[in-house]
């Protein structure tokens, strides 16, 4: 297997324009810039615009990060703003 990280797909779930939301997103963004992570597909799904969808992931709590692929899934909640705990997320196979 190569040195490459695996492309990233995650899913962030927010509740509108709520401090802790903002943050997560904020935070989320900062650490994939940081980390150089050009290839990640990013969908920031509003939990007032799609309940049922938020649902159906078992969504109870935002901010809420999921890492869908590469697998396993992995959740984390919060501001984002521990960034080693962010960086296990964002780099599944410590290559970066």
């Amino acid at each position: 297997m190569s040195g490459v990280p695996l492309p990233l797909l995650l899913r962030l779930y927010v509740a509108g324009n709520a401090p802790n939301s903002l943050a997560a997103v904020g935070n989320l963004r900062a650490a994939l810039q940081e980390l150089g992570r050009a290839d990640v597909e990013l969908e920031v799904l509003d939990v007032f615009d799609g309940v049922e969808r938020a649902l159906a992931d078992g969504v109870l709590v935002t901010p809420l990060l999921i890492r869908v692929q590469p697998g396993p899934p992995v959740r984390v909640m919060g501001s984002l703003s521990d960034r080693g705990q962010l960086r296990m997320v964002l780099d599944p196979g410590g290559r970066l």
